[in-house]
């Protein structure tokens, strides 16, 4: 990328140069832009940013029936204005705001719409489902049409052609996998960022990018995904935004960014510095405060008129798209109280949607201690849940590195830290890492017990698309490649059998079935966890509804004993069965594989024979 501050500097040269011209004589205002585009009625009362010219001298209006204009602020050269608005007592319509001054007056639209009433929106995402993530640039391209960018299907960071229309077209092939909500990285625009087909660097925050399609396009998939049973999450990313976007060399008002492109401190990592009570501000300022990069300004939710232009734009977007969740991008970055006063407006507009957030760390105290439902330094974030980091770290380290398996245990007792464990959304990878089977040395049983885990272990479980079929990746952008079929030239096409080589076959039919078994059985997707054994090489925990051993009622609910063996050899565990879940259990019956030999019961202790590098899961009764 060319120098950001050479950039910045020519720019604001332009910038100074024409403001000196047009102030020579007093022009009548302009209105280019309204964010958000409009909004509803039963909203908490909106906040409109108007964009424009010659604003400073004018007089605002609101025409509308039961609107009123309540206070206003504009920027010192004319460019924005804040407009706030009271709209309690409106109707839905169309309301007309008016600037004007001495030299004329200009109008543009406003339309206040009735709230959706769709019974399949706004759901809210649980363990009862599977996430899947998508880069929708390197999934599939359906739409050779809005290729707006040459071909750069062989830079590994350029724009691959993926779009909405290429979801919609393999929306079957998540429905097969027995996907249930879909995460899409960012879908706003990032166009004038070179490199930005992740999404991650915004340049307008209330429109879809036109390399994806348009915005009746997304809507339509976000329709056609829910008529289907597949619940829709948004990335959303509240921390920075790109550095074309038209706020970094004309901020709507003072202090909206954290420094400014010439002057700005660097991003810090430091998450535990924000977890100590005797740190100083000091010490963990340039997290909340530093830069992503130097291409990534970082907005100050401090300021009262950033926070809410971003709550704001959370609703619209949850309204528009019908959204069910959000992922939240570089969620320690932003400061507790912004995250406090944003999941206060959502949850109470939409109490139901469903917020992740994504704080990259292995230890169990830190990420706890910002998840929502108990304040810590007062102040409760409200996050519904964090991304189970901890025990990402911990797969990785016993299936990739040949850690005790005791190191996935001693991660799993620090659950007592979350106010609610089993909402944790567990994963083995994602854009952001290498692909699992590469970071396993290419095994496939590995990666295997990697998706078995992640399918029984209390939480929710998440697949970063590709790894249902073993695909491989080292760091960014390796891990990112092209969904094989997803593209006219590709080779290949894993979206039917037919298409699949034999190991991506192997790798999609295990998914898929442990898919298709959580799915089925309460137990495994809200049933309570019981680790009964670990050591070097081997875990077995059970999943059960009911908080006692096993009844003589036929009718009771089935519960599961999970058995995992990653040594090489086949492996004898013996297993006390004495005031623990599996009391009184008799009957063991295989699930998957169906082929795993049944446990023997003696005196109170189950005797089991784990094959090597495998996972059996037993109905238990």
């Amino acid at each position: 990328m060319k120098n950001p501050r050479i950039i910045y500097r020519l720019a604001s040269l332009l910038l100074l140069l024409a403001s000196a011209s047009v102030h020579l004589t007093a022009q009548k205002p302009s209105i280019e832009k309204i964010d958000p585009p409009g909004w509803w009625i039963t909203f908490p009362d909106p906040m409109l940013l108007v964009h424009g010219e010659h604003l400073d001298k004018a007089k605002f209006t609101v025409n509308g029936r039961g609107v009123q204009l309540t206070r206003t602020q504009v920027s010192a050269n004319g460019h924005w204005a804040f407009l706030w608005l009271d709209t309690h007592a409106a109707m839905a319509q169309t309301l007309n705001v008016i600037a004007a001054n001495a030299e004329g007056q200009t109008s543009h639209t406003f339309q206040l719409s009735e709230r959706s009433h769709d019974p399949n929106a706004h759901r809210g995402f649980s363990a009862s489902d599977v996430l899947y993530q998508i880069m929708p640039d390197r999934f599939a391209d359906g739409d050779l049409s809005n290729n707006v960018s040459t071909n750069q299907r062989s830079l590994p960071r350029g724009w691959h052609g993926g779009n909405f229309a290429g979801i919609e077209q393999h929306i079957g092939y998540l429905q097969q996998l027995g996907v249930t909500a879909l995460w899409l990285t960012p879908v706003v625009s990032n166009g004038a960022m070179p490199d930005s087909y992740h999404g991650y660097a915004a340049t307008d925050l209330y429109a879809v990018d036109a390399h994806f399609g348009t915005l009746a396009q997304y809507q339509q998939l976000s329709r056609d995904l829910h008529a289907r049973g597949i619940k829709l999450v948004f990335d959303l990313v509240p921390n920075h935004l790109g550095l074309q976007h038209p706020w970094v060399l004309d901020p709507p008002a003072p202090e909206w960014f954290h420094g400014t492109v010439q002057n700005h401190h660097s991003i810090m990592d430091r998450f535990d510095n924000l977890v100590d009570p005797h740190a100083p501000p000091a010490s963990w300022r340039d997290v909340t405060n530093g830069w992503f990069t130097d291409a990534m300004p970082d907005l100050n939710q401090e300021n009262p008129l950033v926070s809410r232009y971003l709550i704001q734009n959370a609703l619209w977007w949850v309204e528009t798209a019908g959204l069910d969740g959000f992922r939240i991008d570089t969620f320690p970055y932003v400061g507790r109280g912004f995250w406090h006063d944003f999941h206060a407006v959502i949850h109470s507009v939409y109490p139901q949607l469903t917020t992740v957030g994504e704080v990259f760390n292995r230890d169990a105290e830190i990420t706890s201690f910002f998840a929502g439902g108990v304040a810590q330094r007062g102040i409760d974030t409200g996050l519904d849940t964090p991304f189970d980091f901890p025990v990402y770290f911990a797969l990785r380290d016993v299936l990739t590195q040949d850690k005790p398996m005791t190191e996935l245990t001693a991660v799993l007792r620090q659950d007592a830290l979350y106010p609610h464990p089993e909402r944790l959304v567990t994963f083995i990878g994602n854009h952001d890492t290498s692909r699992f089977i590469t970071s396993a040395g290419g095994s496939l049983p590995r990666l295997k017990l990697a998706l078995g885990l992640v399918a029984t272990l209390r939480g929710k479980p998440e697949i970063y698309s590709g790894d249902e079929i073993a695909m491989s990746g080292a760091d960014d952008p390796d891990n990112r490649h092209d969904f094989p079929g997803g593209f006219a030239a590709d080779s290949h096409s894993v979206f039917t059998p037919a298409g699949r080589t034999a190991v991506e076959q192997e790798a999609y039919s295990w998914t898929a079935g442990l898919i298709a078994l959580r799915q089925q059985q309460l137990a495994l997707q809200t049933g309570a966890e019981q680790n009964l054994f670990d050591d070097a090489d081997a875990i077995v925990f059970l999943r059960t509804t009911q908080d006692m051993g096993c009844s003589a009622n036929v009718h009771a609910p089935a519960r599961f004993l999970v058995v995992v063996n990653k040594s090489h050899n086949a492996k004898h565990l013996d297993i006390l069965t004495e005031d623990t879940a599996l009391a009184g259990c008799t009957q063991f019956r295989a699930e998957q594989p169906t082929t795993g030999n049944t446990p023997a019961l003696h005196n109170g202790r189950l005797g089991i024979e784990e094959p090597a590098e495998s996972m059996t899961i037993f109905e238990v009764r």
